[in-house]
């Protein structure tokens, strides 16, 4: 009975291993850090006042952006911005800060697909 619950524990461990798949210790292929956000990979890319969020598949490679939407709230310091983003191009969706992005700044994003599931990452 001991070696059955020892087992079950340890394959509940492994499930929640297994669904809390994240990719924020790897790069995208552009260089920004990477998440699983609403059933795709996001890749947050910023460069001056611009926000990039670029959508992955499974394999890294730039999926439809068609449908999507959502937002970023930065925060660096004292002050904050949500920066609402809208699909540029294929595979991303962009948005501009008021002011220049500090290297630090906290950034969450939330993001909803085109069948309306949304989910939201810390970057």
């Amino acid at each position: 009975m001991k070696k059955i619950m020892i087992a079950a524990m340890l394959m509940l461990w492994a499930g929640m291993a297994v669904a809390q798949h994240n990719h924020a210790a790897t790069k995208g292929p552009n260089g920004g850090p990477v998440h699983d956000v609403a059933g795709v990979h996001a890749e947050l890319v910023m460069v001056g006042n611009a926000v990039s969020i670029n959508l992955l598949d499974e394999s890294n490679k730039p999926t439809s952006a068609k449908g999507f939407s959502g937002s970023v709230l930065i925060v660096a310091g004292s002050s904050r911005e949500t920066v609402q983003l809208a699909v540029s191009g294929d595979s991303s969706l962009k948005g501009e800060a008021k002011a220049t992005i500090p290297s630090g700044a906290q950034v969450t994003l939330v993001l909803k697909n085109a069948a309306g599931k949304s989910g939201q990452a810390k970057f």
